[in-house]
């Protein structure tokens, strides 16, 4: 039961998510082959157009989860999806940069619109104490998809030709359009009440909330530094042989599999997801101070010292994603979930533009002893995670909250 979920709405849900990531993931596994052997873009131009399309995230995350709100998660989620499918269908026509840069960039607004929906119809879908569940059991799912997709896009590479790198794609968005057929199946889910009119960024004006996001985001490191710095400062600083770095990935997909529902137990309350983010920042922590020790051992010690890293990294994944899971699901007003869910994932938005650049200067670049400022950076937004989360406790949410809205206590974060 820690992998196979309850029938019912949260088994459908695990199965779209188990469907849309085999997809995503042939495409993603050769989709930097597909952009310079298939549409002749330099590297150059592919890091650019990514680049300027991940920025429009950060811009339109609150304002697509107005749109959410405003018209409906499963209604959003279901034109997102079909849209997502047919400009992934659209990618082989894009015979310059420009058309290119035009295809990321609607991709990256769809993407972002369809995640935003998804969680909040999970959320709106389920009662309070099953939701985090749920979210674990999706978050399992991907992993799972994700390893297939892969593994199956290994097939078109080794075979080599435009018409196998074609193939990425075309999978990818007949993928993309079932998925939009399995949630076309989803049961509609009775609106709480539309919120106020207001500005698409008046929920900026939640201070505490947009603080906590930042905590969650300094957290939400864990991803560059697993899927950036680590194989980097492996391949770079470390005697392990190259053959390392995809054990190590796979030793993150196993735990993440097995134990992301066992992790997310007690997060379903704001006391429990503050918590949470407590443990993994200090699971982070740990993770720094192992990986740099990897550049001072030697041989089978070095790979058990990265092994041992990576398993704290991966409990500060698991952990981070449910005390996220669980804020999320708790504390925003039910009328403006899309809204509040959009400004929770600025902060990881923002991770995702300067983390790479920043962590991997910061820890390669020194030579190792960046790793002990970065073990800090993560102990104190640990530390403070709880804080932050009593902050918003005290202050009200943008639009109130609604008689039947359970209303967090204060007194058990701690």
């Amino acid at each position: 039961m820690q992998i196979v979920p309850p029938p019912g709405v949260t088994r459908a849900l695990t199965i779209r998510s188990i469907v849309y990531a085999t997809g995503s993931g042939v495409f993603q596994a050769g989709s930097a082959v597909f952009f310079t052997r298939f549409l002749g873009l330099s590297a150059t131009q592919v890091g650019i157009g990514l680049s300027v399309a991940g920025a429009l995230t950060v811009l339109g995350s609150v304002p697509l989860g107005a749109l959410v709100d405003r018209y409906g998660a499963r209604r959003t989620w279901i034109v997102a999806g079909v849209a997502e499918a047919l400009l992934f269908l659209a990618y082989p026509l894009a015979g310059s940069f420009a058309a290119f840069l035009g295809v990321a960039c609607l991709l990256a607004v769809t993407d972002l619109l369809t995640g935003t929906a998804k969680h909040v119809y999970t959320l709106q879908a389920l009662p309070p104490e099953e939701r985090v569940r749920a979210l674990a059991y999706q978050r399992s799912a991907l992993n799972v998809g994700f390893t297939a997709g892969a593994a199956l896009s290994g097939l078109a590479l080794a075979v080599g030709t435009r018409s196998a790198y074609l193939t990425l794609v075309l999978v990818n968005g007949a993928v993309l359009m079932v998925t939009a057929l399995l949630i076309a199946r989803l049961p509609r889910v009775t609106a709480i009440g539309s919120a106020p009119r207001t500005s698409a960024f008046a929920v900026l004006k939640d201070r505490p909330f947009l603080a906590l996001s930042g905590v969650n985001g300094v957290l939400q490191a864990h991803q560059t530094l697993f899927g950036v710095v680590l194989p980097l400062w492996t391949l770079s600083r470390t005697d392990a042989p190259a053959v390392v770095v995809p054990a190590l990935f796979m030793v993150n997909t196993v735990l993440a599999v097995a134990f992301q529902v066992r992790a997310s137990r007690g997060s379903e309350t704001p006391a429990g997801a503050a918590k949470a983010l407590r443990r993994s920042g200090f699971s982070v922590a740990a993770a720094a101070l192992l990986l740099g020790t990897a550049a001072l051992t030697a041989g089978p010690l070095t790979i058990a010292v990265l092994a041992l890293g990576t398993v704290m990294l991966t409990v500060g994944e698991l952990t981070q994603s449910a005390g996220a899971w669980g804020i999320t699901a708790s504390v925003p007003p039910e009328n403006r979930r899309g809204e509040y869910t959009g400004l929770f994932r600025l902060g990881g938005q923002a991770q995702q533009s300067l983390a790479p650049a920043g962590l991997t200067v910061l820890a390669v670049n020194t030579g190792g002893w960046g790793w002990l400022v970065v073990a800090a950076l993560m102990l104190v937004a640990g530390h403070y995670a709880p804080a932050a989360v009593r902050w918003v406790l005290r202050t009200p949410r943008l639009g109130g909250v609604t008689e039947d809205d359970p209303v967090p206590t204060l007194a058990t974060v701690r």
